[in-house]
């Protein structure tokens, strides 16, 4: 199992967790925020970023590294889940062909269309360092036929991406370390389903591979005997990108099963929500919520978690950050999202001690 991830922009220590900056930022924080909470890397969004800022602005910025000074390593999501909830949600809205997608966001004045080739073509000229292909999500729960056309797709998808990315490299004459490539294994609760897309996937070949489709159940809760069965199916030297899973005891609970990266929105959103972390006593990933809004932290002089030593947690109280909570003032979102995201560094960093791996190194801020 690989410790470490050289890349373009840096090295990433294993496991990972990478914050979604999905239009190009982590909502309420700069870049120094982020490298200095301990993060080695992020996530943006091909969906996204096509709209706003647009791919002509991102090239005549310099990419997306000069244009939202971020300087480590960036994963970039190919837009397939974004897009599959966008047409869920409004058939009206889009389509899935064999070709690719088509869609129309609400208030654009113009339909967006994406291939496979041009998933992979944006990614790499944005100056992405993981580039993931093009799959087609489906819910654990859609029905077989659904999920049988879905691996068909993401598997004719995947060999499209993955000759569209030798292609680019080829002409820029790229020297290495150059960006790795991840196919995405879908398939839904189906086991066998999934078994045939890492098959066709591995016989292809990519430098790692991503866990697709929804990771929970109806309930919220995480799907871990389907998604250790999952990891199972690809061969330990590959890393496994467990996308969409961010709380921390379910990132510690995928990260024993195998996986290596993770990303997802959900403790920097809950920290603007006012849902704070808070590590707990057990094994790695034990923690507890701390709601600032609560009228019990009105006079409270100690910081959110006594342990951590983040910006926030140095210097600030648990009043303070109540009083800015409740009077909507924008400093409080920067101090709860750099708390959160620490919270989340030092978990990666408790699962790469019982790895047994290098110690990170941090990315560098601008």
């Amino acid at each position: 199992m690989p410790t470490t991830l050289t890349l373009p922009h840096g090295r990433i220590t294993l496991p990972a967790f990478m914050p979604d900056a999905t239009r190009g930022t982590v909502r309420g924080v700069d870049a120094d925020d982020v490298a200095q909470a301990g993060i080695q890397a992020v996530v943006m969004n091909v969906f996204h970023l096509m709209q706003r800022p647009g791919s002509s602005t991102i090239k005549a910025l310099g990419g997306l590294h000069r244009l939202f000074g971020w300087q480590g390593p960036i994963l970039t999501d190919s837009g397939g889940f974004q897009i599959y909830s966008l047409i869920t949600d409004q058939p009206h809205q889009g389509s899935i062909t064999d070709r690719g997608l088509q869609f129309r966001p609400e208030g654009s004045k113009r339909p967006f269309r994406l291939t496979p080739e041009k998933s992979v073509q944006l990614q790499l000229r944005y100056g992405a360092d993981i580039v993931v292909c093009l799959d087609v999500c489906t819910h654990v729960d859609d029905p077989p036929a659904a999920q049988e056309q879905a691996v068909r797709r993401t598997v004719d998808w995947a060999r499209r991406c993955k000759r569209a990315y030798e292609q680019y490299l080829a002409q820029q004459r790229w020297e290495r370390p150059r960006p790795m490539l991840l196919g995405v294994v879908q398939g839904g609760g189906i086991l066998e389903l999934r078994r045939r897309c890492a098959d066709e996937l591995l016989e292809i070949g990519f430098d790692g591979y991503g866990l697709g489709g929804w990771p929970l159940d109806s309930q919220g809760h995480l799907l871990e005997e389907l998604i250790g069965r999952i990891r199972e199916l690809i061969p330990r030297p590959y890393p496994m990108h467990a996308l969409g899973v961010g709380r921390p005891d379910y990132v510690a609970a995928c990260a024993r099963l195998g996986y290596d990266l993770f990303d997802s929105a959900l403790p920097t959103r809950d920290a603007r929500r006012g849902r704070l972390l808070r590590m707990a006593e057990g094994p790695a990933g034990s923690f507890s919520y701390l709601y600032i809004q609560d009228d019990t932290y009105i006079k409270d002089p100690r910081p959110i978690d006594e342990g951590c030593d983040c910006l926030t947690c140095r210097r600030y109280s648990r009043a303070l950050l109540h009083h800015l909570h409740q009077t909507r003032n924008p400093l409080y979102p920067r101090l709860a999202t750099i708390h959160n995201l620490r919270h989340m560094a030092r978990t990666m960093m408790q699962l790469q001690e019982e790895r047994g791996g290098d110690a990170p190194t941090p990315a560098r801020a601008p």
